[in-house]
């Protein structure tokens, strides 16, 4: 699909150039740094090795502004300086995966158009996130980011009203450029992202459809390479309420409903249900959840020549937010996933000149949607400090402690973060 993004790169540095002179006062370039040395280390039962990696990434480029255009270009390189660990392509089995494979890349070349009233254009290899990234996002926590090749308009015509339209092609993995397989480097495809919101005093409303379509394989489903299309519908609701000056009621809730779609080679029909209530109070946050991805036990499927039902999957989602961060379900069982959470969170505005300091502490009970499987549970907790203007720093500990479903596995990341 290179040639669909050279294509439209090209012609849209055409406009870019045509359009310059007109706007020749208010060209801008802006550079672009983004770099984050990370250490992950993983204890998991069952494999010979612990995995101790330590990786560094960095994201450089430059976005050019001229009137109602701008032209982003902007590389990714990850560089692995202790690689003690299976990145997913490496073949070091005998360790624990960290999905952040040595990889050199172009991330991100778009051109956007703001010329027109209340619509924003763009076009090209972009990151696209959508509401929080349940169903489409762009992986930030990785260290090899995911990008879509694609076509986005977003316009907001009517007051507190908007709409946001996408057709991406290509889906760019966090595998890179060694990708193969089920991991692999991109994943072709035609991907409608359909979201319209609607903003009130104390939240926002959203209708979204997305209809994933891909040419190709792009994770391992009981053991077999299968290509996740699917057509998901659906509604959220997010509201922070004040109860008086200094709290805050939060409240959450969301349904979707997903079938197969034009490649899938699994039928099914499968819900989506999350709800969630929290208060904020001086600094304090308190929060509890249950989120539902089902199953179809109706469907009647055959893999590897058995049975099977099959499971919600959010394939183009930012994973690693949801559901623990020891990410034992980055693909949905076969069975579905009920996940009853709490997490209770602190924030500290100043220490010394530093600041703020950000503590969590989260709690999960994983059960299947069917049979009553117990999965396991898993402690998580985190502590995030915004050192200076331009860098931060963060410890994160996951405890996944199985039952039924995976091995006892524990993760631990440092890490430090600059931008420009």
């Amino acid at each position: 699909m290179y040639y669909r993004l050279i294509s439209t790169l090209g012609m849209s540095a055409a406009a870019l150039a045509a359009a310059q002179p007109a706007y020749a006062d208010s060209f801008k370039l802006k550079p672009i740094i983004d770099a984050r040395l990370r250490y992950e280390g993983v204890d998991q039962d069952g494999l010979a090795k612990d995995a101790d990696a330590l990786t560094l990434r960095m994201r450089s480029g430059v976005e050019a502004t001229s009137g109602a255009f701008s032209l982003l270009v902007e590389a990714e390189g990850t560089l692995a300086l202790s690689e003690n660990y299976n990145s997913g392509v490496n073949g070091k089995a005998a360790y624990p995966i960290v999905a952040d494979p040595e990889n050199v890349e172009l991330n991100r070349a778009q051109i956007q158009f703001r010329g027109l009233p209340k619509t924003v254009v763009t076009l090209g290899r972009q990151r696209i996130n959508l509401d929080d990234q349940r169903f489409v996002g762009s992986v930030g926590w990785r260290q090899n980011e995911q990008t879509f090749d694609a076509a986005r308009v977003e316009w907001t015509g009517v007051k507190n009203l908007k709409a946001d339209v996408t057709y991406a092609w290509s889906q760019r993995t966090i595998w890179g450029v060694d990708g193969f397989g089920a991991r692999q480097q991109a994943v072709s495809g035609d991907n409608i992202l359909a979201n319209l919101s609607y903003k009130l005093k104390t939240g926002m409303i959203t209708g979204f459809a997305y209809i994933v379509d891909q040419d190709e394989a792009a994770v391992t489903y009981l053991g077999r390479p299968f290509s996740l299309s699917s057509q998901t519908y659906g509604a959220r609701a997010a509201f922070s309420v004040p109860l008086s000056k200094a709290v805050k009621l939060n409240l959450l809730a969301s349904y979707a409903r997903q079938s197969d779609y034009h490649r899938s080679r699994i039928d099914y029909a499968a819900d989506y249900w999350l709800g969630e209530i929290g208060i904020s109070a001086k600094g304090w946050t308190l929060t509890g959840g249950y989120e539902v991805l089902g199953t179809d036990a109706s469907a009647c499927n055959k893999v590897n020549g058995a049975a099977v039902v099959a499971s919600l999957q959010t394939p183009l989602a930012t994973l690693h937010k949801f559901n623990g961060w020891a990410d034992k379900f980055l693909v949905t069982p076969p069975n579905g996933l009920r996940d009853a959470y709490g997490s209770i969170g602190y924030t500290l505005p100043k220490v010394g000149k530093m600041g703020p300091l950000g503590l969590l502490v989260a709690y999960h009970r994983y059960d299947s949607d069917r049979l009553g499987i117990d999965y396991g549970s898993e402690w998580n907790a985190q502590a995030t400090l915004k050192i200076s203007k331009r860098l931060s720093g963060l410890i994160k500990y996951a405890d996944y402690n199985a039952d039924a479903f995976g091995t006892d596995t524990r993760k631990l990341w440092a890490q430090v973060d600059y931008s420009l």
